[in-house]
């Protein structure tokens, strides 16, 4: 079909180039990864706090939610991958050929949803339980962790697969201690109830833990926010479909950076290149269940059996840092002191991985929008665009921590509410690109397009809901 006419907008954007669908992997295992990056990096304060916290007051009624979460993040992100797939270009970049600045505003709400460095707080915090440092030690040792993160993230020849390989070692971390937790821990009660809690007993625990705090474990549950969206840059990297023929994120230091065009492409619908989109899709599907879906909800049920097994019904925890502080004294206590170790280094070394996700997925999505939209006829490169981002990253966070700040008010509101305004506006937003920009064999319909209606009602509902009560506690009443 040699006439074809590419089906993307090009108000905004130049039109994107007609080539054929790449041949799909003959060898799935060589293609997986991108779906344990995004569980790996999504393994941070809910898997190892918010959820456990959860079971240690009501019990194991509500990994249902968990399982809701995941599901209908499963879906955004298969349509997410779905316009990368088909094109080669980021989600981002679809949004903006919709209109100029959608990925401007989608940036800037994911650097106000990580604009300060909790993750590496957060991880410092635990190397203190394990070194028997004072509280003051945490800013200095936070600080050492975000230059090791920039540098980690700048000097990587092929930055995708540096940090590809850091969450694999941290998904290996993550499962040893599950097992080990099995081995010695987790009591044979909290099979029986995570059975009851799935079934039986599931409850909806908002008198007990506030709307807002199981509303929002439910849609966090897994990723959210904008990491979701930085799927189509992942798989990219990793060559799927159409994201075959764009060069890879590479260090401006160590790589080879290679010309790139600053659009994408599009395959004409013969019947041969949707044999291969079938296999693709079918392929992605796959790799997103097995490892993103599956590796977030097998992490999130055995941390909370964890909890329900050592803490549950004890009055006084708190649903923050110094949760995991008591968890792991009750693991001394009832296992031996070298569980309580484990359980600190392991989260530790988790949490330290979502950091370097976290500044990855943040600048990635900046340094793509950056460059394809503004930057388009310039000369610098994205992945020169992606070391200056990283950096600014870091030594932000850094003047942050050197200057005492708590985490202010405002932060906590915008990180509470950001990540469901985002869901909300860009499930619609994939609505509008899957159905309009795509040739009509491979456009969203069915039952796709119902999982989208139901994020957009159900994000919506939640933004409403987050937005109330969070100018409630501004502003009285």
């Amino acid at each position: 079909m040699t006439d074809f006419t590419p089906t993307v907008p090009t108000r905004v954007l130049p039109p994107v180039t007609v080539r054929d669908l790449p041949e799909p992997p003959r060898s799935t295992w060589r293609v997986i990864g991108p779906g344990l990056v995004g569980a790996g990096v999504g393994l941070a304060s809910g898997e190892f706090i918010l959820w456990p916290y959860i079971a240690s007051q009501v019990g194991l009624i509500f990994l249902w939610g968990a399982a809701i979460g995941i599901i209908t993040q499963w879906f955004l992100n298969m349509e997410i991958e779905r316009y990368t797939l088909a094109t080669g270009e980021t989600a981002l970049t679809g949004f903006s050929r919709l209109w100029r600045h959608w990925g401007l505003v989608f940036v800037i709400m994911t650097l106000c949803a990580n604009l300060w460095p909790g993750w590496v707080t957060t991880s410092a915090t635990m190397v203190t339980y394990l070194t028997g440092t004072g509280a003051g030690s945490v800013r200095w040792i936070a600080i050492g962790m975000l230059v090791v993160i920039a540098l980690g993230l700048t000097l990587a020849p092929v930055i995708y697969t540096a940090l590809e390989r850091v969450i694999f070692v941290k998904i290996a971390l993550v499962v040893t201690l599950i097992v080990v937790a099995i081995l010695f821990a987790i009591n044979a009660e909290s099979w029986v109830q995570v059975g009851r809690g799935l079934t039986v007993d599931a409850g909806f625990p908002a008198g007990e833990l506030g709307f807002a705090l199981v509303m929002g474990a439910i849609a966090y549950a897994g990723a959210g926010g904008g990491q979701n969206l930085c799927q189509s840059n992942w798989i990219r990297d990793k060559g799927f479909g159409m994201g075959a023929y764009v060069p890879r994120l590479v260090s401006p230091v160590t790589g080879q950076e290679e010309a790139a065009s600053s659009t994408g492409f599009q395959f004409a619908p013969t019947k041969e290149n949707l044999d291969r989109w079938r296999q693709w899709w079918r392929f992605a599907n796959v790799e997103q269940a097995a490892t993103f879906a599956l590796v977030s909800f097998l992490t999130i049920a055995f941390m909370s059996m964890l909890a329900y097994s050592t803490v549950f019904g004890r009055d006084g925890l708190a649903n923050s840092i110094d949760f995991l502080r008591v968890e792991g004294q009750v693991l001394q206590e009832t296992v031996g002191p070298w569980f309580g170790v484990l359980f600190w280094l392991i989260g530790a070394l988790a949490l330290f991985a979502s950091a370097m996700g976290i500044v990855d997925y943040t600048s990635r999505l900046a340094s793509d929008m950056i460059k394809t939209v503004y930057l388009r006829e310039r000369a610098v490169s994205v992945n020169r665009v992606y070391f200056i981002v990283v950096w600014a990253m870091a030594l932000l966070g850094i003047a942050i921590l050197l200057l005492g700040f708590d985490q202010p008010l405002i932060l906590l509101v915008l990180s509470g509410s950001v990540a469901a305004v985002m869901m909300f506006v860009y499930s619609i937003l994939l609505i509008i690109l899957n159905r309009g920009a795509l040739p009509e064999a491979i456009k969203v319909r069915s039952y796709r397009l119902g999982a989208l209606i139901w994020s957009v009602a159900f994000f919506g509902g939640l933004t409403v809901l987050t937005l109330i009560e969070q100018g409630r506690k501004l502003f009285g009443g």
